[in-house]
């Protein structure tokens, strides 16, 4: 943005009148205080964003798999795999009506997909490279080591396990096996806002990192299955949907480890289901002296436009950086929006449709080449640590009270 619109941008913001500055298909929104608008039920465990087909390698040449469907993140995983250019070959769930509907999604695109008889039968298939999984989330760690133990790559739905001896097996597996397991991280790797933030963090924009603030709320919605109420299933809130902002910590900030200097989780309103957790946070302090404190939850109202208001603010010694991932409230239901702060003023920047997902594309080159451009795996399993030690140290809040 040039200098004389930041500083309108600025004038207009204080007199209240943003829409002038705002992109066009803000404009009438921002004319009103108050936006009406159309509350969507989504509740996010469907969330699977489409972007540009960008292949990285011939047809035929990465055939992948799905099993084991029990969470919506399996179409987000599929959409960026197939898109980079991976042939989806097999699918299996124990569940006819899961696969009837994952078929139904990729088979127009993937005439040759079919529904495996058993887990057994994917694994059995030496053309598959890489098996994709959104298991039950207590049931990730062991269908990732049958994979590997098959010869076959894993990315898994996040979070990647819900023990830490869960996570010491996978450890060994990857030793024994020279296989992957990559994590489907998605409010990083599947939101263009983030991967420009990771770029402009990495290109110096804001300087040294200093702290990470990540917010994720959720939105519960209707009908989830009984093992969403369940910890010992799920793994608890810090280690389900926690693990996402463990990750973006450990990104932005450039840190190997870090330390759980305080966590807590608590049930707020769902008496009902005493043992679910509704509310978590956690601050952490990495090894390079960078902090971060995370606030995840599930109380998004009916009245936002999306299933939550996923927010991440990074600190640098020269500057600071804003996400709106999925809406700017008040003035855009579309998201992607990063706000970029530095000593030469202020910037707005749309990332929607700009930036795409290159994740994808690296992991496939990664698991052909066996290379670490996409993810390490030590990152992968420091960010499920990390949730696992918060959620096993998190203090028991009683409920709020009025």
């Amino acid at each position: 943005m040039p200098p004389h619109e930041r500083r309108q941008f600025v004038q207009l913001l204080a007199a209240g009148a943003a829409a002038a500055v705002l992109p066009s298909r803000t404009a009438a929104a921002t004319a009103s205080p108050s936006i009406p608008v159309t509350p969507q039920k989504s509740d996010g465990a469907n969330y699977a964003p489409k972007g540009k087909p960008n292949p990285v390698v011939k047809s035929s040449e990465f055939p992948i798999a799905a099993v084991y469907l029990d969470h919506g993140h399996i179409t987000g995983q599929c959409n960026g795999l197939t898109e980079a250019g991976a042939d989806l070959k097999w699918v299996y769930d124990p569940d006819p009506q899961k696969v009837a509907s994952f078929l139904r999604t990729f088979q127009p695109a993937f005439p040759a997909l079919k529904a495996a008889r058993s887990f057994e039968e994917v694994l059995d298939d030496p053309a598959v490279k890489l098996v994709a999984s959104a298991a039950i989330p207590s049931e990730r760690g062991p269908t990732g080591l049958r994979v590997m133990q098959a010869g076959k790559d894993y990315f898994a739905d996040k979070p990647p396990f819900t023990t830490l001896a869960q996570l010491d097996e996978a450890r060994k597996a990857v030793a024994a096996t020279g296989r992957k397991y990559m994590v489907y991280f998605s409010e990083r790797l599947h939101v263009e806002s983030a991967m420009h933030a990771t770029d402009l963090v990495q290109q110096g924009a804001i300087g040294r990192v200093l702290q990470v603030m990540g917010i994720g709320p959720h939105r519960e919605g209707a009908g989830r299955p009984d093992w969403f109420y369940q910890p010992a299933r799920y793994g608890g809130i810090l280690c389900d949907i926690g693990s996402h902002q463990f990750e973006q910590f450990l990104t932005y900030a450039g840190a190997t480890d870090a330390t759980i200097m305080h966590a807590a989780v608590a049930n707020h309103a769902h008496p009902a289901t005493p043992a679910f957790e509704d509310f978590g946070e956690a601050s952490l302090l990495g090894n390079n002296g960078a902090t971060n404190y995370i606030r995840v939850d599930w109380f998004t109202p009916p009245g936002l436009s999306t299933w939550g208001d996923g927010r991440t603010f990074i600190l640098g010694d020269k500057g600071y950086i804003e996400l709106r991932k999925y809406v700017d409230v008040g003035r855009d239901k579309i998201g992607n929006h990063v706000y970029l702060v530095d000593d030469k003023g202020e910037q707005h920047i749309e990332t929607d449709g700009k930036v795409g997902y290159r994740f994808f594309g690296e992991l496939i080159l990664d698991c052909l080449h066996r290379t670490e451009k996409a993810m390490t795996q030590a990152h992968a399993f420091k960010a499920a640590e990390l949730c696992l030690l918060a959620q096993a140290q998190a203090r028991r809040l009683g409920p709020a009270r009025g």
